[in-house]
């Protein structure tokens, strides 16, 4: 396919409207479609939420005269060739009678997996695919990770001084950056499908892994609302209270441990979480990020203390790491960001890629890949 600059500004803008439905569409993909006709669009939308209409049935819905015979479709992800709590967009698009479809990329869903590709041309629509493909992964990092890897997307979140202390010696954290850097978190814990901590940091803070922070100031559209993240504690041993503060909140709370204790896990399940039980002396990390993506869980941000981020990242099981860094000093004996003292020599050290670093507020926050 030759690609033309009208081709890249319609992708591009169907992957700008596939973003908004970053913080509602999960367990689903995030999908934009734009449908084009004499060189103007005539018809876009995107995935809005799971149930509803996939991004090529709004886009055929916002066609004002309903005449697409003849157009090109734009799409971020090969359009589905199977039902599931809706009919397949490759249908759709058929019926339609669009004459050509560019998609970004192909769907890593074995359901899928080039069976929609298939579909469109055996009813003889030209289709072209990998335009802005790059792009249209990013859309989708922990869906395409579950799918390929049977493994979540894991970004560890940390705020740290200038001299990378996470809190003082005695713990006490808050807080160390500011109500912007804060703010911002909370976008973060939106976009995730769980939020994974460690029983150190429950008994330490109870904190109420949730997200603070309103639909209107998320910007989502149309009446959306996004739904509150799965709540996740690794507790081997299982310490949590009965009267953990997350333990009332709304939304989901699961527990991983290896304790065989049914008095004290059917006093949990009573207070609101689900208990899961694993075999062994200690969870096996890798075990319960697997679980968690059976349960189809794409995106997990991890709000934990030094020891669980440090093996997480020993493991090799971190993706990206965001670092809010105050301007401030904390000293010597403040705790640092990753326990794993495994690393005696240079030859052991952990390469990382930094891939942004903005301002957000009076803090820096950095972007950082695992390699």
């Amino acid at each position: 396919m030759a690609v033309s600059p009208d081709d890249i500004n319609f992708m591009a803008r169907a992957i700008r409207l596939a973003k908004r439905g970053q913080y509602t569409t999960h367990p689903n993909p995030r999908v934009g479609c734009v449908i084009v006709k004499d060189g103007k669009i005539i018809g876009e939308g995107y995935h809005q939420k799971a149930g509803q209409p996939h991004a090529e049935i709004n886009a055929l819905r916002g066609v004002a005269n309903g005449d697409t015979k003849g157009a090109t479709a734009y799409v971020t992800l090969e359009p589905c060739s199977h039902t599931g709590k809706t009919p397949p967009c490759a249908n759709a698009l058929i019926e339609s009678e669009i004459s050509h479809v560019v998609i970004a990329m192909q769907d890593p869903n074995p359901q899928v997996a080039g069976q929609g590709i298939q579909r469109l041309r055996d009813a003889g629509i030209i289709v072209d695919v990998g335009i802005l493909e790059d792009q249209a992964r990013g859309l989708n990092l922990g869906f395409i990770k579950r799918m390929e890897q049977g493994l979540p997307w894991i970004r560890i979140k940390l705020a740290m001084s200038l001299d990378g202390r996470t809190a003082m010696a005695s713990g006490e954290s808050q807080w160390i950056t500011g109500s912007a850097a804060r703010q911002d978190v909370q976008r973060l814990r939106a976009k995730a499908d769980a939020i994974l901590t460690g029983s150190g940091t429950l008994t330490g803070d109870d904190p109420s892994l949730n997200v603070r922070i309103t639909s209107e100031e998320l910007g989502l559209e149309n009446g959306l609302e996004y739904q509150q993240p799965t709540r996740v504690v690794l507790d081997s041993n299982l310490k949590i209270s009965e009267q953990a503060k997350m333990l009332k909140l709304a939304g989901d709370t699961l527990v991983y441990t290896c304790a065989n204790s049914q008095e004290k896990a059917q006093k949990l399940e009573n207070a609101g979480a689900k208990i899961i039980t694993l075999q062994g002396k200690k969870l096996a990390l890798k075990e319960v990020l697997q679980d968690l993506a059976k349960q189809q869980i794409n995106e997990v941000h991890v709000e934990a203390g030094a020891t669980l981020c440090g093996a997480l990242l020993k493991e090799k099981l971190v993706d990206e790491i965001i670092i809010y860094m105050a301007p401030s000093i904390m000293g010597a004996d403040a705790r640092g960001l990753f326990n794993i003292p495994e690393l005696n020599t240079m030859k052991d050290k952990i390469d990382l890629k930094i891939q942004d670093i903005r301002a957000v507020g009076d803090d820096w926050r950095l972007q950082i890949t695992v390699l």
